[in-house]
């Protein structure tokens, strides 16, 4: 009996000690937790800003976007960043309580961090085995705000939640939400609570209604995934209900209150975007090309200075051109134009619309035309003869301009491409050809010059968009390959600068916040194609003679007393209307259609829609310039009559039936009387280019293709037979 109660005794004293080994290792592990969490606590304490430094936190600049003289502010990245910080008097109670309605419902009550929400997402971010919801509170977003990074670490983490603790230690409640409105961003380059008051509803803070504060206070979370102007109204239309039905559980404002801003369509108090932005798509292509080159958070926060090439006056004044031309264009079936306006002798980009109005949604305005890919038509025939001027052929060289079947085109079917007019002209110079835009000629011409090497040297040419396995086949000569306005423009500014090209270039100058030089603008010219070439295609471009018997002397390019180059276009069913031109000193680009690649009304071609404009342009352009004349290039004769602009003389005699009129043998003539026979000496040429080609330069062209080309030559001489025949 002793000897049990012993045992008892004994195992109670030991399971004592165990309980008491247990009892202080748990004691032990929270000491050590607590030293541990003490310590970090201590350490990132001492190691986080002084919230004193608050004061002399420097709010980021905006970089400023200027024209060419630096009169003219463009825009301003984070413009409206430079905000207005208004005092606490000012600041609405309802932005207060919708703030904290939104993002704190706990404000009031917590320290800074408030642990409940952050257990909740530490468990929501066990579960998804990734930091994912943060849990902070408008003290630790306004301590991020001012003193860190967005990085989702948890080093960042644990210096936030300090910094929250001493900015509540230092700032009264009120005082934090003041500052956490007056910083934080709404989307649209609208900081702060007043900033985004004026630009959303146009109207200052203080006169916010309860439902426009909700509305307001959805954005800072999410600014670009519920921007007001863009497609997740619905989205953004159910967080603001959500934050004004939680604002009466937290009895932050009644019942009758609620239910007002409830019934308020605040979508329909928002006043059109308006940013104070001038040559809005050029300002966009400035920016593209900026973020390119140093980044985005340079451009927020930098101060750059950055000094544009763009020209004003040019600028407006093709602002204004386009604006009248309104009608002009809707008669047409077009809704949408675009110019550019390039400088030859340093490919700077003196102004540039990308449609009619920027901010009209219906025609999609924001879209930058000029930048976009379209079919140029009969505008990218100067490359087409460029490329066969390189090759030996001339303004003077002939061409039969025939019906002619190219043979298959990859479709199966035999390509028979046809001229506007649905006429022929027989025998005919690449001038005349190129300036009277004739469809034959310009295939043919396409066919000599090759493919693949026109394509090549429309990319020495600054032409980005056309590549060597395109199988563009022959319709190419007639603008089957997509290019840019901008692109096509820079083109033709390297015929116009005597076949020196410059790099497209919207920057002149940046300076940094310091007044230190960034990037200055250096002019790097490079010789892309002979200057001869150039002067032919120039000498050809600006024949208004040569043009007239299509376009009637008083064309888009016949300005008075002036002499300009250039080319019309119109894509299959009249979906793009181009009229490309220039002078030595200034190229301009006009493009007119719908975006939406809708045909516009018949008849609508290149020199009828987009002519108009730019001769409008242009004229207004030169009307105070002196007169410049482009250098004449040097003729070259030839071995090769027909390369040289003259037919080779064959003659052929033929006999008639004075009596029938019909064509007779010659042995048939000598059994006729003298009386009944009349005889003709017809002088001709019926071989084609290729034929002279192959013979004198051993060019070796498809024998098949000379035989097509042929074909349509004798086909023309029995024509004119027939014709004959008629009118004997």
């Amino acid at each position: 009996m002793e000897e049990k109660k012993f045992n008892q005794e004994k195992n109670s004293k030991w399971y004592f000690r165990i309980l008491m080994q247990i009892v202080l290792g748990f004691f032990d592990v929270a000491v050590a937790i607590f030293l541990l969490a003490f310590l970090t606590f201590i350490y990132f304490y001492t190691n986080t800003p002084d919230i004193k430094d608050i004061q002399n936190i420097k709010i980021n600049e905006a970089s400023v976007i200027y024209d060419s003289s630096g009169q003219h502010v463009l825009y301003k990245i984070f413009g409206e960043e430079n905000r207005k910080i208004i005092p606490h008097e000012d600041m609405p109670e309802v932005a207060k309580i919708t703030a904290v309605a939104a993002e704190d419902d706990n404000f009031y009550n917590h320290f800074g961090i408030d642990p409940k929400s952050l257990l909740r997402a530490v468990k929501k971010n066990v579960e998804n085995d990734k930091l994912q919801q943060g849990a902070s509170t408008i003290t630790q977003q306004l301590a991020r705000s001012l003193f860190l990074t967005r990085e989702k670490t948890i080093t960042r983490k644990a210096k936030e939640a300090i910094l929250a603790i001493k900015l509540e230690k230092t700032f009264s409640k009120d005082e934090i939400l003041d500052m956490y409105l007056n910083q934080i961003p709404y989307g649209a380059n609208a900081y702060g609570i007043q900033s985004a008051s004026q630009t959303y509803f146009g109207k200052d803070a203080k006169d916010l209604t309860l439902d426009e504060a909700a509305f307001l206070a959805v954005l800072p979370n999410a600014p670009s995934l519920y921007f007001p102007y863009g497609k997740n109204d619905k989205e953004l239309a159910a967080k603001q209900k959500i934050i004004l039905e939680r604002l009466e559980k937290l009895n932050l404002a009644s019942r009758e209150e609620v239910q007002q801003a409830l019934s308020t369509n605040t979508f329909a108090k928002l006043k059109p975007i308006s940013r104070d932005i001038k040559a809005p798509h050029f300002v966009m292509y400035v920016i593209q090309r900026l973020e390119e080159e140093y980044g985005r958070d340079m451009l927020e926060k930098g101060g750059l200075r950055i000094i544009t090439t763009l020209d004003w006056e040019k600028q407006i004044q093709a602002e204004e051109i386009l604006k009248n031309s309104k009608n002009h264009l809707n008669n047409y079936g077009a809704s949408n134009a675009s110019i550019v306006v390039i400088e030859p002798s340093t490919g700077k980009i003196l102004a540039m619309i990308g449609s009619l109005d920027y901010f009209d949604k219906s025609i999609d305005g924001e879209v930058n035309v000029a930048d976009r890919i379209r079919q140029p038509g009969s505008s990218f025939k100067p490359i087409v003869y460029a490329k066969a001027f390189e090759k030996g052929l001339q303004p003077e060289t002939l061409l039969y301009d025939v019906r002619t079947n190219f043979g298959p085109d990859g479709s199966g079917k035999n390509y028979i491409p046809q001229n506007y007019n649905g006429k022929f002209n027989g025998l005919v110079s690449m001038r005349q050809a190129l300036a009277m835009s004739l469809n034959i000629p310009a295939v043919k011409t396409l066919y000599i010059a090759g493919v693949p090497d026109t394509i090549e040297l429309a990319q020495r040419l600054g032409i980005t968009t056309l590549s060597d396995d395109g199988n563009y086949g022959l319709a190419l000569a007639l603008g089957g390959g997509a290019v840019k306005l901008i692109e096509e423009t820079a083109a033709f500014s390297v015929f116009a600068n005597d076949g020196m090209k410059n790099k497209i270039t919207t920057i002149s100058n940046i300076t940094n916040s310091k007044n230190e030089t960034v990037y200055n603008f250096k002019n790097t010219s490079e010789r892309v194609i002979n200057a001869e070439i150039a002067r032919k295609v120039n000498s050809v471009l600006s024949d208004n003679q040569a043009r007239t018997p299509v376009f009637g002397p008083n064309n888009a390019f016949n300005i008075k007393d002036k002499t300009v180059a250039g080319k019309t276009g119109t894509t299959q069913d009249y979906r793009d209307a181009w009229t490309v031109g220039y002078t030595p000193s200034i190229a301009v680009g006009v493009w007119a259609g719908n975006n939406d690649n809708s045909p516009m009304r018949a008849g609508a071609d290149g020199s009828y829609v987009a002519g108009p404009i730019w001769k409008a342009y242009m004229t207004k352009m030169l009307e105070s310039k002196p007169r410049e004349d482009f250098i004449a290039y040097q003729k070259i004769e030839s071995e090769t009559p027909m390369i040289s602009g003259q037919s080779r003389v064959r003659t052929e005699t033929v006999y008639y039936n004075t009596k029938s009129g019909k064509k007779i043998s010659e042995e048939k003539k000598n059994k006729t009387d003298s009386d009944k026979v009349r005889e003709e000496v017809k002088v001709l040429d019926t071989r084609s280019i290729l034929y002279y080609l192959n013979q004198d330069f051993n060019s070796r062209y498809d024998e098949e293709m000379i035989k097509r080309w042929e074909e349509g030559i004798f086909a023309k001489d029995e024509n004119k037979d027939e014709d004959k025949k008629e009118e004997d």
